[in-house]
């Protein structure tokens, strides 16, 4: 079984890098994801960032056809693990310096670093590893030993599904959905009972008024209160115009009761609010993607 995960772990780790690679390399959201990890800060500019990011994407996408092209030569495995290695010491760093950031791993929106971005690292290291040392090409394993690859191939799918935070919506949000249905929702034990307050931050990030926001926002949640069945999360933040850069509390409000089990698309009241005069900040100054409603909120 062995020399058949090594044979075959060329075509897992093709894959995987050709689809976070791409991401990187092609997104549209690759400038936007890249103003909200380290890089950053480390380079202090956010168009270098974005290099930075989609140059890293070129680099997987070439690893990905080497891995695919040449299963059994040794450079490219070494050099996945190599990656895999580089984004290990990227995260820690990252995790040590700004904890809230974005991982960038994917070239999605993602929350902080985690256990689970760590996890997807220390796969693509395991990968390299094992697919420098393949003997045999991996189509010569799929029409050889079919059955066997199949479960190989299945196995490294969901290690891969359960480590990928971005691909929660094809099995996790699903599997809690369902999991409603049986059982019923763990969190509110009555109807209109409030959630924890990191559901609600959830349920944000999940949103488009928080992709929206995401230019204008610069730190984690800073406070939080409850009002009228509404939770308010509050983020500092600044935006620009012809007088130069302003400080900005960026407000969000959704219902105290929702989960992104039970509204997986809620309603998000936004407001920025100037820090220096205290008054709202016109909607416009946020990125146009569209939102449930942007109205105003009390201070």
């Amino acid at each position: 079984m062995i020399p058949l995960v090594s044979n075959l772990a060329p075509l897992v780790c093709a894959l995987l890098l050709a689809v976070t690679g791409a991401g990187k390399l092609f997104g549209r959201q690759t400038a936007q994801l890249a103003a909200n990890t380290v890089l950053v800060r480390v380079l202090n500019d956010g168009r270098r960032a974005t290099l930075a990011l989609r140059t890293v994407g070129g680099v997987e996408l070439a690893l990905a056809a080497a891995l695919l092209a040449s299963p059994e030569a040794l450079l490219p495995g070494i050099g996945t693990a190599v990656l895999g290695a580089g984004f290990t010491g990227y995260l820690a760093y990252a995790k040590a310096t700004a904890p809230e950031s974005s991982c960038g791993c994917s070239a999605a929106a993602e929350g902080p670093i985690g256990v689970r971005s760590f996890a997807r690292a220390g796969l693509v290291v395991a990968g390299g590893v094992a697919a420098a040392g393949a003997d045999a090409a991996w189509w010569s394993q799929l029409t050889r030993r079919p059955g066997g690859s199949a479960l190989v191939l299945a196995a490294a799918a969901v290690l891969l599904l359960c480590a990928s935070a971005d691909l929660d919506h094809v099995w996790l949000l699903p599997l809690r959905k369902a999991r409603i249905k049986v059982f019923g929702n763990p969190l509110p034990s009555a109807a209109g009972e409030r959630v924890p307050v990191a559901a609600t931050v959830q349920l944000l990030e999940n949103s488009l008024a928080w992709q929206t926001a995401m230019p204008v926002v610069r730190s984690a949640l800073l406070d939080h209160w409850d009002d009228e069945g509404w939770r308010v999360l509050r983020y500092s933040g600044s935006y620009q115009d012809a007088r130069g850069t302003h400080p900005v509390s960026v407000l969000f409000a959704l219902d105290l009761t929702l989960t992104v089990d039970t509204a997986p698309n809620p309603a998000v009241r936004v407001s920025l609010i100037d820090e220096e005069t205290e008054e709202v900040v016109p909607s416009s100054m946020l990125t146009p993607v569209p939102v449930r409603t942007a109205l105003p909120l009390a201070t």
